[in-house]
C-alpha cells in the first residue's frame, strides 16, 4: 500500500505536469500568430516608363494583393528596367529569385517554342480572343512546361497592350514599302522573323535605346503601340504611324515557380486572381489611352497611314511561322478557338 508521502508526491507530480502542459499550450498559442505572419516580397520589373498605363496597372495589382493578404505579400514595382534588362531578369527568375517580370510569349518561346505563336503576326484579332487563350488545353500545357521544366511560373497573361503598328519616316502601305527599312524589335526569334516576314529588316534593341537609336540613325523606325510613342516622345523623331495592326501584344506576368510554390495557397490565389483582374482593367484603360494617344499625335503633326493593304500583310505573315517551325502550333491554337 502506498504511503501518505508517496500519494502527496504523486499529486504534486500531476499538478506539475498540468502546469507545464498549460504553459506549453499558452506558448504555442502565442507562437501561432507569429508563424502565420511570415511575409513575402516580390520585386517586379518592367521596361516601360512611369507614365505608361501598365505601370499604373502594376502598382494597382500590388495594392490589391497587399490588401487581400493583410500585408503578407508585398509587390515592389520597378519601372524603366531598374532591376535590369528583361533577359537577365528571366534568368534570375529561373534560379528562384523573388523577382517578377512583365514579358511576352516571344521571350518565353526561347524555352517552350510553341508558346511564341501568341506573339506572332495576325495571330489573334481581338482582346476577347486574347483573354480566351488561358482556357485552351494547348496553352495550359505550355504553361505547365514552363513551370516544371524551366522554373518560370506564369501568373497571368490578361495584359493586352493593343495592336502594334509600324512607325517610320515615310508612309508604309504594303510589305514592299518596308524593304531595306531597319525596324527596332526585341531580341527574340518570333519578333525578328515576324518583322522580316512583313518586309522590313529587324534590328534588336532595348526599348530605352529607341529614341537615341532613331536620332543616330541606327534604326529607321519601330513597331510599337500608340501609348509607347507619346510616353517616350518618339513622335519627335518619327513622322508616320502606319496602321498595320500586325501584332496584338499579349503580355505575360512571370515569377519563379520555386518562389511561387513556397507561397501559402491563399497567397498564390490572391496573386493570380488580382493579376487577372488588374490586367483586364488595365487592358480596358489602354484601349481608351490608345485613342487619346493617337489624337495627341495627330495634333502634334504625325501623319496616320490607314489605307493599308492588309491582305498582303496577312499573306506575308505566314513566312514567320514557317521559319520557326510553329505553323502546327498556330493551327492547333486557332482550332481550339474554333477559328
Amino acid at each position: 500500500m502506498a504511503s501518505k508521502d508517496q500519494n502527496q508526491n504523486n499529486q504534486s507530480l500531476k499538478k506539475g505536469l498540468i502546469v507545464a502542459a498549460s504553459a506549453a499550450a499558452v506558448t504555442m498559442a502565442g507562437l501561432a500568430p507569429a508563424l502565420s505572419q511570415e511575409t513575402y516580397t516580390l520585386r517586379f520589373n518592367h521596361v516601360l516608363g512611369p507614365n505608361e498605363p501598365f505601370h499604373a496597372g502594376f502598382t494597382g495589382w500590388a495594392e490589391r494583393v497587399a490588401e487581400r493578404t493583410d500585408g503578407g505579400l508585398t509587390i515592389e514595382v520597378f519601372h524603366s528596367a531598374q532591376l535590369g534588362v528583361e533577359e537577365d531578369i528571366i534568368e534570375q527568375i529561373r534560379q528562384g529569385a523573388n523577382i517578377g517580370q512583365n514579358t511576352d510569349s516571344a521571350r518565353l518561346g526561347t524555352y517552350v517554342p510553341g508558346i511564341a505563336v501568341v506573339n506572332g503576326p495576325y495571330f489573334v484579332s481581338s482582346i476577347e480572343e486574347a483573354f480566351a487563350l488561358s482556357d485552351l488545353p494547348t496553352m495550359q500545357g505550355w504553361i505547365d512546361e514552363l513551370a516544371t521544366d524551366h522554373g518560370i511560373q506564369v501568373v497571368c497573361f490578361d495584359w493586352v497592350q493593343g495592336f502594334r503598328h509600324f512607325y517610320t519616316n515615310e508612309p508604309i502601305r504594303e510589305p514592299a514599302d518596308l524593304e531595306g527599312i531597319r525596324i527596332r524589335t526585341p531580341p527574340a526569334p518570333i519578333w525578328q522573323e515576324s518583322i522580316r516576314a512583313l518586309g522590313a529588316v529587324p534590328t534588336a534593341m532595348n526599348f530605352g535605346d529607341v529614341y537615341p537609336g532613331l536620332q543616330q540613325r541606327a534604326i529607321d523606325g519601330a513597331e510599337l503601340v500608340y501609348p509607347n510613342i507619346t510616353a517616350a516622345n518618339l513622335n519627335e523623331v518619327l513622322n508616320y504611324a502606319n496602321e498595320t495592326a500586325h501584332i496584338l501584344l499579349v503580355n505575360f506576368q512571370i515569377v519563379s515557380s520555386q518562389w511561387f510554390n513556397a507561397l501559402p495557397d491563399d497567397y498564390q490565389t490572391a496573386l493570380v486572381e488580382e493579376c487577372r483582374a488588374a490586367g483586364q482593367e488595365t487592358t480596358a484603360a489602354i484601349a481608351d489611352a490608345t485613342e487619346a494617344s493617337k489624337q495627341q499625335l495627330i495634333e502634334a503633326g504625325m501623319t496616320i497611314t490607314d489605307n493599308i493593304d492588309m491582305d498582303a500583310f496577312r499573306a506575308a505573315s505566314d513566312a514567320a511561322y514557317e521559319a520557326l517551325g510553329i505553323i502546327e502550333a498556330r493551327d492547333q491554337i486557332q482550332a481550339e478557338m474554333s477559328r
